[in-house]
């Protein structure tokens, strides 16, 4: 049963729902690291009640205190088998009509999204928040659908477009995570929205953490600068041109580069760098050892031309790393001038220029810029008092009318 969260006052504890299917219980991912910093967030500085639902092997709910987890049997997706995707809808909105929350946040744009609004429509009273984390018309269903078809692909970016308008005008709020995205989405006639920076855990990540002999138990060569990236090594991620990259740099740079991820391009760039100094050390579970390891590392690469926001860019920051990245996509703000330097998307020469121009300048200083900036502009408790205190505020507000408005369609004042 729903917890009992007192009646209709505004400052009542409430049940809120995350609902996504881009969850790893291994620990890496945006979202994964998001709903874990809720959680924290939500127990220590909230009298609020979290049930956050997600793909798993099996149907499964744990309760511990206020935090209910649920997970929903689904099958592992192709190429990625750290996720899983959730067909199974009815056992989604089972949970949603047994826990009867709030405000639900959508994490994701497929399937789910409509879960939610199908249960807002039963239950109008509701609050629906989306967060758009990802440029997907351009970043997935283009890039895709223009590789199988050629320029007739660009029928199903518009056909996206059409799939993104009709769905978030369902919803009473919806962030961002950056003006270019907010700017899409106000394009296509969606206005109730709001920018919403994500954060970093910068005890975690921190230039103390650096390990001099975190290199050599790598088995890489070389005592020139150490590359590292974080992330999936896929398609969408281009992490093949980091791979292209390091055969451009000069053997005497003496440098090296750490692929901390998994992904459908794993084993075949393992195949293709096996004479490049590269070491794949997988899907890192533990944080404190991605920590460790972007620590210990000089520069931080990308090629990534779709980052709608870049936790992984500013957790590199937060250790102290100048980044090495493309302009495209949301790195320009997370990379300004003195911290880094960006070039074309997919000119490999030009970011392997890029790696040699700042290992050769004064690195110290931009390290502590790197640091100072995420200290400013980045941290968690920020993020989720904005989400708190401005956007749910916002949904449920628009929510009570709604509900009203029902009530007062269902039952009109009798007059004369």
């Amino acid at each position: 049963m729903p917890p009992d969260r007192g009646g209709g006052r505004d400052d009542r504890p409430l049940l809120i729902c995350d609902l996504t299917q881009s969850y790893s219980p291994s620990g890496g991912g945006g979202i994964s690291n998001y709903l874990r910093e809720k959680r924290d967030y939500v127990l220590a500085e909230t009298p609020h009640h979290l049930l956050q639902i997600v793909p798993g092997p099996a149907d499964r709910v744990t309760v511990e205190g206020r935090h209910i987890f649920a997970e929903v049997a689904a099958d592992p997706v192709r190429g990625s088998p750290n996720y899983r995707f959730i067909l199974r809808v009815q056992a989604v909105r089972s949970l949603l009509a047994r826990y009867r929350p709030d405000l639900i946040e959508s994490l994701c744009p497929w399937v789910l999204p409509w879960t939610a609004i199908q249960h807002r429509r039963a239950y109008p009273g509701t609050a629906l928040i989306a967060g758009y984390r990802t440029d997907f018309p351009h970043a997935h269903v283009a890039r895709v659908a223009q590789s199988l078809f050629g320029p007739a692909g660009k029928f199903f970016y518009w056909l996206s477009l059409g799939y993104t308008e009709i769905t978030y005008r369902e919803f009473d709020y919806v962030y961002t995570l950056g003006e270019d995205a907010r700017d899409t989405l106000c394009r296509r006639g969606i206005t109730r929205t709001e920018v919403l920076p994500l954060g970093v855990d910068t005890a975690m990540f921190h230039p103390s953490r650096r390990d001099a002999a975190y290199r050599a138990e790598l088995g890489l060569p070389g005592t020139g600068p150490l590359l590292v990236y974080a992330g999936r090594i896929d398609n969408e991620k281009r992490a093949d041109r980091l791979i292209a990259m390091m055969r451009l740099l000069p053997p005497a740079l003496g440098a090296a580069l750490v692929m901390i991820g998994d992904g459908k391009l794993r084993g075949q760039l393992e195949r293709e760098a096996a004479d490049v100094p590269v070491a794949f050390v997988g899907f890192e579970t533990d944080r404190a050892r991605l920590a460790r390891a972007l620590a210990s590392s000089d520069l931080y690469v990308s090629a990534m031309a779709d980052e709608t926001f870049g936790v992984s860019i500013i957790e590199a920051q937060a250790a102290g790393l100048p980044v090495v990245g493309v302009a495209s996509g949301a790195m320009p703000a997370r990379v300004p001038a003195g911290l880094g330097l960006l070039g074309p998307v997919d000119d490999i020469e030009a970011m392997a220029a890029n790696v040699i121009r700042l290992w050769q300048a004064d690195r110290p200083a931009m390290r502590a810029s790197a640091r100072a900036h995420v200290e400013a502009h980045f941290s968690w408790s920020r993020t989720f008092a904005h989400l708190f205190g401005t956007i749910y505020p916002q949904a449920l507000g628009r929510a009570r009318m709604r509900a009203g408005s029902q009530r007062a369609m269902l039952w009109p004042t009798r007059t004369g």
